[in-house]
């Protein structure tokens, strides 16, 4: 649960969303610190073979689908997410997501270790 200006925002439901757009192969949605908002959501996005988007794209299809508070803030496409041995999302993908995105190296040195 992503708690952005008071709002509860489930990554579940946010996840369903983007998973409708034909681009969109796998995504993970979580909650980064945001100034103002505390925390606000991001989406990790896998794309389709030969699939383009971008990601002022994503963010619109999510808000024409979601109330817009709820939508991504921001869009990182990457090759694929980090998975367990039984290809479940790994946990400490998004705790390490939010705490890379809070250090010196930013999102960038985090998607290197990926």
């Amino acid at each position: 649960m992503i708690i952005s200006g008071g709002e509860n925002i489930s990554s579940v439901e946010v996840e369903g969303v983007l998973l409708r757009h034909p681009a969109v192969q796998e995504v993970a949605i979580v909650g980064l610190p945001h100034e103002r908002w505390g925390e606000a959501p991001h989406a990790f996005v896998v794309l389709r073979n030969g699939a383009v988007a971008t990601e002022d794209e994503l963010r619109e299809f999510a808000r024409s689908h979601l109330a817009h508070f709820k939508a991504p803030h921001s869009v990182t496409f990457i090759e694929a997410l980090p998975k367990t041995a039984t290809g479940k999302l790994k946990n400490t993908f998004c705790a390490v997501a939010e705490a890379r995105s809070q250090s010196s190296e930013g999102l960038q040195g985090f998607l290197l270790t990926l």
